[in-house]
């Protein structure tokens, strides 16, 4: 959790800029969901936060819901999590209480770099979800609110 007694640069809100991985095994490199996600991060002074994210090319809306596959569909095409959040040197540490994924229900430590209204949370190796090999994500956010 942050100082108290001055407010720490993460808090806010950041809207997410790219969001893309890279295969350690190959180099190959990708957008995770998509060119242009549309999502947010934010971090409060009393120590919670909550990440969610969209693909832009989700399934439009429409009457009578959809069928299993495409909820499926929608399910693969987002992310979202709320955590308890703290500093260790160079890293955020996100205790996740609750995930649209349970397995995320863990300790996501994340190293991040501050320059300004830009933050880039990057390099913590991961397990891609949906080829199941190994990856590297990096995050790049542009703070909207402070």
């Amino acid at each position: 959790m942050p100082d108290d007694d001055a407010p720490h640069p993460l808090i806010g809100t950041w809207r997410m800029e790219a969001w893309t991985g890279v295969f350690p095994d190959t180099g190959e490199g990708f957008d995770a969901l998509g060119p242009a996600p549309l999502g947010y991060i934010a971090y409060h002074a009393d120590g919670r936060m909550m990440a969610t994210v969209f693909a832009r090319d989700r399934l439009a809306a429409r009457p009578g819901g959809w069928t299993d596959a495409e909820k499926v569909a929608l399910f693969d095409t987002m992310l979202a999590y709320v955590a308890r959040w703290r500093i260790e040197g160079d890293r955020v540490i996100h205790s996740v209480e609750g995930a649209w994924n349970p397995s995320w229900q863990v300790d996501l430590t994340r190293p991040f770099t501050l320059s300004g209204d830009r933050l880039e949370i990057a390099g913590a190796p991961s397990t891609d979800p949906a080829t199941g090999r190994d990856v590297v994500y990096r995050m790049v956010f542009r703070k909207v609110v402070g």
